[in-house]
């Protein structure tokens, strides 16, 4: 491999919480040395002044194979991660079928090594074809290379099985990633309930439905011991929840989309239907308590929730349209959005962005400490431009920030030290 030695930049380091010119020295793939001597034959990557940091460790991403390939591929999303700065993405299970075997594991495990220039680590479902009804292999699928598992937005309603599946999994180590919403309450819910849903005429779901739900989790996770992961914690009324769980010594962390870090329901007011997300769009209190939780680190994980729709199943009334928005190459600057309006800083974002999802999951990402895999992101916070939906390698469009103005510009990516993306 080629030795690379980084200099000129300012190093963003998550893990000191730290933000100082420096230099970075990569041989063999790791990091060998911070602000030391050109390693011997070393290609020189001037940085510039720019900001080089982890790359991301995105946590929740859809790659739509087997059964969708034309929405998604590992190929195109692989693309569209480098180009986002994200050198790991960790993939949901809600396929067609759904990963709950060890064999379709296997077999998507195959196609990510063949197709994605970054790496891919697997979830698998948490019950057989997230119907809720009987758990999954987990031994045998943590053992063929499942990093979590998690029925997605299929949240298993049956608290029985539930706590079953929470008690297997801590017998076996293995992380349970749950989505917290009451179904009865959010099923068919198009937007957060309120004047503005009402005024729309969309049908709305409270937040009490997320808080409900986290309660009852937190209860089977403190009955079983279990490791939990909250998916997304939207909405102001969960946070006590999240915040009492943790006091109390329970093995639990949570994340949050960066949709829903950065816009609110009045952005869904002329019925555009790629602003239409699950859980939905909260009020701007809301939105503000869940980007303070995330300053503060009550809020683990910010993620893309990378979610491709192909155009007929978003081109239809609100109601009837398919949730979700594509985020991989996006997720980079509207987290942008979060710096520049003084809610954190970078290093505070890269804790949440790289270095929490690869502590949660056990990956030797998220770190600039010598030993470390060299997966870099260099980027330019304040660099504008307008986004073009037309112009992502995702195979689905479907981002609500089509024609916004951002800053936030990835510059190169390194995966293992090779670089798979460069302006």
């Amino acid at each position: 491999m080629t030795s690379l030695h980084f200099v000129n930049a300012r190093l963003v380091d998550p893990e000191m919480l730290s933000e100082d010119e420096g230099s970075l020295s990569v041989e063999g793939g790791v990091i060998t040395a911070r602000d030391g001597d050109a390693p011997r034959g070393a290609r020189i990557v001037d940085c510039g002044g720019k900001r080089l940091a982890p790359g991301i460790v995105d946590l929740g991403v859809k790659v739509s194979e087997p059964g969708e390939r034309h929405k998604e591929s590992f190929g195109s999303a692989g693309q569209a991660a480098a180009r986002g700065g994200v050198t790991t993405i960790i993939t949901r299970p809600d396929t067609d079928p759904a990963i709950d075997t060890p064999e379709v594991l296997e077999f998507v495990s195959r196609r990510a090594a063949a197709h994605s220039p970054v790496h891919v680590r697997p979830m698998a479902a948490l019950t057989k074809g997230r119907a809720g009804r009987e758990m999954v292999e987990i031994g045998f699928l943590s053992d063929a290379g499942a990093v979590a598992f998690t029925d997605c937005d299929r949240v298993v309603a049956d608290s029985k099985v539930f706590s079953r599946a929470l008690t297997y999994a801590a017998a076996m180590g293995a992380l349970v990633i749950a989505h917290p919403q009451d179904p009865s309450l959010s099923a068919g819910a198009a937007a957060t309930s309120g004047k503005l849903s009402a005024l729309m005429g969309l049908s709305g779901v409270s937040p009490m439905a997320e808080r409900m739900a986290l309660d009852r989790d937190m209860a089977l996770v403190e009955m079983t011991g279990a490791r939990y992961h909250a998916d997304q914690i939207t909405s102001a009324r969960a946070l006590p929840a999240l915040e009492r769980a943790k006091r109390n010594g329970l093995d639990v962390t949570a994340g949050v989309g960066i949709h829903h870090l950065t816009l609110n329901e009045i952005d869904l007011g002329d019925f555009r239907t790629f602003f239409k997300l699950k859980p939905p769009l909260r009020a701007e209190e809301d939105r503000l308590a869940v980007v303070e939780a995330v300053a503060t680190g009550l809020i683990d994980v910010v993620c893309s929730m990378h979610t491709p729709q192909d155009e007929e199943s978003k081109r239809l009334p609100f109601e009837e349209a398919a949730s979700g928005a594509v985020g991989l190459e996006t997720l980079l600057p509207a987290a942008m959005r979060l710096v520049h309006a003084g809610h954190m800083d970078l290093p505070t974002l890269w804790r949440a962005l790289s270095l929490n999802p690869a502590r949660r999951l056990g990956l030797p990402a998220g770190r600039l400490a010598v030993g470390c895999p060299a997966d870099l992101v260099l980027f330019d916070p304040d660099a504008p431009f307008v986004l073009d939906r037309a112009t992502l390698a995702s195979k689905s469009k479907n981002t609500p920030f089509d024609g916004a103005r951002m800053e936030g510009r990835v510059l190169g990516t390194w995966v293992a030290g090779q670089q798979v993306h460069a302006v």
